[in-house]
Parts: structure tokens; sequence; C-alpha cells
């Protein structure tokens, strides 16, 4: 069992009490953890080949889907992002205590120092949309107390600017390479649900630049499940069987 696999279980969590919604993720790990939902908690997931296709099958990473059940062409995804039936799992640049999330641009929003992707669909998808986070690298340079520019809106915010931004914002889960959080600590601030075996909180803590919202006995913080057997073989013989998911977390060096 690896931080990979528990990470991969984490994001399926995610997805597991969804229904029948479109799960939408971003990036390698998200996808992963999906599709691995999609074959064990949550069959009744929608998926997609990330480009253009709905799946009724459920490929390897990066392999075309040889069952298709339906079209989702590019502009078809804005109808479901309005609609609603849909959980999108994002990456972060940075996430602020309040569930706030960047990847538009780092520095002041007159003069950045570095631009990044734009706000893309993070407004929309926040305000519309069940959204989680994937975080590959927990740092306090991701984690931080108040974002530089807000791309994706924090519950806080959205309830402050009224019932349009409020009334579907749903930040579920955040998903780290140390744990699993959620925003509904005190005055809608991060919380810690779990850390990953081999992971403490002082190392969550340490990693974070902001205060967490933690119970006032840290040992009752669980840890993160392992995945169960059949888990797995499903991750490692079919939806990954090249290792692609260790690009994006590889082992600690203490666990090699």
């Amino acid at each position: 069992m690896t931080r990979a696999d528990v990470c991969a279980a984490a994001i399926a969590d995610a997805f597991a009490d969804d229904g029948e919604i479109f799960g939408s993720p971003m990036g390698m790990l998200p996808m992963l953890g999906v599709r691995l939902a999609k074959l064990t908690s949550n069959p009744d997931l929608v998926i997609s080949d990330g480009e253009s296709l709905f799946l009724s099958g459920v490929p390897p990473l990066f392999a075309k889907g040889d069952v298709v059940e339906g079209w989702i062409p590019f502009r078809r995804v804005f109808d479901v992002v309005a609609y609603g039936k849909r959980h999108v799992m994002m990456g972060a640049t940075q996430v602020d205590r309040h569930g706030n999330q960047n990847i538009s641009a780092i520095g002041p929003f007159s003069r950045p120092k570095r631009q990044l992707l734009g706000s893309r669909g993070a407004p929309g998808n926040t305000v519309n949309n069940r959204t989680s986070y994937w975080v590959p690298k927990h740092s306090p340079r991701v984690f931080v107390e108040q974002v530089d520019i807000v791309s994706g809106v924090g519950p806080k915010r959205a309830r402050e600017a009224g019932p349009g931004a409020a009334r579907y914002n749903d930040i579920h889960r955040i998903v780290s390479n140390l744990g699993v959080f959620d925003v509904k600590g005190a005055d809608d601030t991060v919380r810690l649900l779990s850390v990953h075996p081999g992971v403490s909180v002082d190392e969550v803590v340490e990693a974070t630049g902001f205060a967490l919202d933690l119970p006032a006995d840290r040992s009752e913080v669980p840890t993160t499940r392992e995945p169960s057997y059949e888990e797995l073989v499903i991750i490692r013989e079919m939806l990954d069987p090249k290792g692609l998911r260790f690009r994006e977390v590889p082992e600690p060096e203490a666990a090699k």
C-alpha cells in the first residue's frame, strides 16, 4: 500500500455518496479516484473521457473507453455546469483558511508576479456544482491565510455575496498528499478530517500556512483509511498498471 493508493481511495470516497451525477476530475489522481469510485462505491457515477464522450465502461488512465453511452462536447459541459448535476475536483495553486481557491495568478491583482491559468471555470463551478480540490504537494505556499486572487469561492465569501452565489455552493473535500479536509470548521474554516498513514497531525499543521480547525486533543484526528484489497487490485491491475500515479505522489523516502 502506497501514499498514492491512499490518496486515490480518499478521492474515491469524496465521490462515494454522489449517486447519479457527472464526476468531473481534473488531473491524474482525481481521474484515478473517480474511476475507482465508479467501479466500487458509486457505480451510478457518470464519467467521461475528458474530451467529448460519456463512458459506460471504465478504462485505464489516459486510455480511450471502448463503451460509449453519450456525447458531451465542450459547449455541452456548460449546460451541465448550469444544471448542477456535477461534482468537479479541481487543482489549487492556493487554498486559504476559508476554502477560497486561486488558480489565476500569484501576487497583487493589479500587478501579479506570476500569471497562472486564469480563473477558468472555477467561479461557475463553485457557485453551481459540488466542488472538491486535489493538492499533490501540501505546503504553506499552497495552504495560505488568504489567497492572492479568488478563483473558486468558499462558503463564507459565497454567503456574503448573496443567495445567487451561496445557494449551491458546496466545497465538499480537499484531499492533499498529507490528509483530508473539509470547510466545515468554526466560521467556515478548513477542518482536518484525517491524516494519511505515516503522517502526523503536527506535520500537517507545520505544512499549513493558517490555523486549521482541530480537536482539542489532536490524538482524536483519525487516520485516512487504507484501500481495500479489491481497490488495490483495481488500481494496480486495471486503472493504473503503468504506475503513473507515482509521478504525482511519489513514495516518501522513509517508506521506500
